[in-house]
């Protein structure tokens, strides 16, 4: 693979669409960075500009201004390189219904002028579970056969990035849980992932960095875990051996019993669970179990989405 740190280096992309006398800003002085082997996730609601940055690196959208390398490669000056260096899974099931996994695959390999001595289709209809499925029709597969499909068509040119947009939607769990696995296994094996998703908790078990858009703009670029430590706020239950009331000492907490379940909520950056149960012993209250909860990265989401708009 190439020498290069980036698979995406992108700085002050822009992007605005114009229908007549309305315009809409997808993009405005984007700048993000994917790093090599990573798997990075691209976050935000409906018309936060995911789309519009995709389709901008797959050719389909011609930003208005700024700069993008692919793998190490201007996509200005090495167009035709750089595509080479991507494999983008769309969000829609855009698969001719007359053709069977394998001679998809084919085709597909065919496209990108890939001699058939040096074609993997075999390997990768194994690899994304379809093999007993390879000779059916495209129409007769399921929802979630023909996602993987999708990532198997994107992988026919082993890329050395692999763009997965939406890549469970309408996916059952069961299937969403071995499409991670996937995802994992191929991340392993050098490729680099971006991800976009509204599955929150796709997000959480699969990235090691996150970036967030909303209105075509970046509102946080970190690593998950430190995304997931902007929030303070914790919460613990206590399951007590009797009903009983918050004592004045915890009403400092956001405190609430019900059916001999206390509920605390402290801000870890200023006391810590140590302390609490400290004084809850102090006051003689007796618990037979604790029940702690760690923030999720929805709660990191919805708390930033909400302070930009």
């Amino acid at each position: 693979m190439s020498d290069y740190i980036y698979s995406i280096d992108a700085k002050e992309v822009n992007k605005t669409f114009k229908k007549k006398l309305i315009e809409t800003v997808a993009l405005k002085n984007f700048n993000i960075q994917i790093k090599k082997g990573s798997i990075h996730g691209l976050l935000g609601p409906n018309g936060a500009g995911k789309s519009t940055f995709i389709n901008i690196l797959g050719g389909l959208t011609k930003k208005d201004k700024g700069y993008i390398k692919i793998c190490g490669l201007d996509i200005d000056k090495e167009t035709k390189q750089s595509k080479f260096k991507i494999g983008i899974v769309p969000q829609e099931l855009n698969i001719d219904p007359f053709f069977t996994p394998y001679e998809l695959l084919e085709l597909q390999a065919g496209l990108y002028g890939i001699k058939k001595n040096d074609r993997k289709t075999l390997e990768i209809i194994n690899n994304v579970g379809l093999h007993d499925q390879k000779d059916s029709y495209a129409r007769t597969l399921s929802g979630g056969m023909r996602r993987r499909l999708l990532i198997g068509k994107a992988l026919v040119h082993d890329p050395e990035m692999l763009i997965l947009d939406e890549p469970t939607a309408g996916v059952d769990i069961n299937l969403r849980t071995s499409l991670w696995e996937y995802i994992k296994k191929i991340n392993k094996l050098g490729t680099t992932v971006c991800l976009t998703t509204h599955y929150l908790e796709e997000a959480e078990q699969l990235c090691e960095y996150i970036t967030i858009l909303n209105d075509g703009e970046i509102i946080a670029n970190d690593t998950k875990n430190n995304l997931l430590n902007t929030i303070s706020t914790k919460k613990v239950s206590f399951f007590l051996e009797n009903n009983s009331e918050v004592p004045k000492s915890l009403q400092k907490f956001e405190c609430s019993i019900k059916e001999k379940i206390l509920t605390i909520l402290y801000d870890k950056n200023k006391i810590n669970l140590n302390k609490i149960i400290s004084i809850i012993n102090k006051e003689n209250i007796k618990f037979t179990e604790i029940n702690t909860y760690d923030n999720k990265l929805e709660d990191t989401f919805i708390k930033l989405t909400k302070l930009t708009k």
